[in-house]
């Protein structure tokens, strides 16, 4: 593969847009179908919009053969992604094929022996998930002529839309909470793209970033997760497909997924069908279940009421990266859960800074609040009776704890503070 350099100039649409194997929008709602184009919502009942595709059939064995000679990123899977054949010439961040980690340490802590791995995404490039969603945006982007791209964030999302603009060739304009961890904050601003603080919670941010987009002041943006949400959330898809493949071409037993739209956790129970339907992995039944902090958990209390409707709530918790007070995604995820056998379950903030704790003790892997989410929620579900630890399970950590050092710092800190001698060391108890 050529060496890649990052591009100055504003990137100019291909003369006939290329987006590889997908042929339209479909609506989640009703079926219709919509031309390919930078829009997020059904015409006909203002349904959400996801990618169709036409996937290559009747070869699952050279299908599967192709995709491990690819990279060693996400365009190992641009066959089964709405981006170009030539994707890999374009400079891009290149996310993906991050590690599957084989959680022993952390399984005997729990009870679990049935197999646990936990799928570290803190490897990408931004240091979060975020960076395998945007690739794909920037690529739909490209297609459509836009000049600038933006998004409303709850932290990780604004660091990867900074860096893979400066990437790609974009001007970039992200909004903000205004009081976001001030790692996140100064991760997205040093990119040097435009960081905007908006006063109020993520969800006053994502309205005020729908009304930009129907102004005049919005024309040429394309605002990753809104409308490009379409092709942004085909990222997560390779989440499942990485795990499936890292695990040898097999579905696990059990995935637990952080929510926040909930854009992800459907997006890898997608992943997961294409790849069933292709026959790259055998069928057998898997269970998904979400995860989400007790301060904002209205899928969770959705799910335990025996809900169809998510009633939208004001966030208070300090996993501030899954602070949506009204997911997008929430019913999709109750019924995911719910066919799957799965669950969707919360812990309090104390739970969390444990969850973070009892990965890093164990693993070596320092996650993020949202990885704190989902490892306390992983324990809470086996404790209830609710996930059977006798099955393989896979926990995904989105981030890297880095990002969100407040939370951990006020129980976290020296062993010790000693004088430098041995004397000190031995009176310390260290000895």
């Amino acid at each position: 593969m050529a060496v890649q350099t990052a591009d100055t100039a504003t990137p100019a649409p291909p003369a006939a847009p290329d987006f590889g194997p997908a042929v339209a929008l479909s609506c989640r709602e009703c079926g219709e179908r919509t031309p390919l184009g930078p829009v997020f919502a059904c015409a006909s009942c203002f349904g959400p919009l996801e990618v169709a595709y036409e996937f290559p059939t009747g070869d699952p064995e050279g299908l599967r053969k192709r995709i491990e000679a690819g990279p060693d990123n996400i365009w190992r899977y641009a066959p089964l992604l709405p981006v170009p054949a030539d994707v890999t010439d374009k400079p891009n961040l290149n996310p993906g094929f991050t590690k599957l980690v084989k959680a022993d340490r952390l399984a005997a802590e729990l009870g679990v022996t049935g197999g646990l791995f936990v799928k570290d995404d803190s490897g990408n490039p931004t240091h979060s998930f975020k960076d395998r969603v945007v690739a794909i945006a920037v690529e739909a982007a490209r297609n459509f002529g836009l000049t600038t791209l933006s998004c409303s964030s709850t932290g990780n999302l604004a660091g990867a839309v900074g860096a893979a603009a400066v990437r790609a060739g974009f001007r970039s304009c992200v909004f903000i909470p205004h009081d976001l961890e001030a790692g996140k904050v100064v991760m997205a601003a040093v990119y040097g793209g435009d960081l905007v603080g908006i006063e109020g919670t993520y969800d006053d941010v994502n309205r005020f970033c729908s009304e930009l987009i129907g102004d005049p002041i919005g024309e040429g943006w394309g605002f990753t997760n809104v409308n490009l949400r379409p092709y942004y959330g085909e990222g997560s898809k390779t989440l499942a497909y990485e795990i499936c493949e890292q695990l040898g071409w097999r579905l696990p037993d059990n995935i637990i997924v952080p929510i926040a739209s909930g854009s992800q956790l459907t997006k890898i129970d997608k992943g997961l069908q294409e790849l069933i339907k292709l026959g790259l992995v055998e069928e057998k039944p898997y269970r998904i279940y979400g995860a989400q902090a007790e301060g904002c958990s209205p899928v969770s209390a959705a799910f335990k009421a025996g809900h169809d409707v998510v009633r939208p709530v004001k966030p208070d918790t300090i996993a501030k990266s899954l602070a949506i007070g009204n997911p997008a995604d929430g019913p999709y995820v109750l019924d995911i859960a719910r066919r799957t056998g799965g669950a969707v379950e919360d812990v309090n903030d104390e739970q969390v800074v444990a969850g973070i704790k009892l990965l890093a003790r164990t693993e070596g892997i320092f996650a993020e609040t949202a990885g704190g989410v989902t490892i306390g929620v992983l324990k809470k579900l086996i404790e209830t009776g609710l996930l059977d630890p006798s099955e393989e399970t896979v926990a995904i950590n989105t981030g890297d704890g880095l990002k969100t050092l407040d939370a951990v710092a006020p129980t976290t800190g020296p062993t010790a503070v000693i004088r430098p001698s041995l004397d000190s060391f031995r009176e310390a108890g260290l000895a």
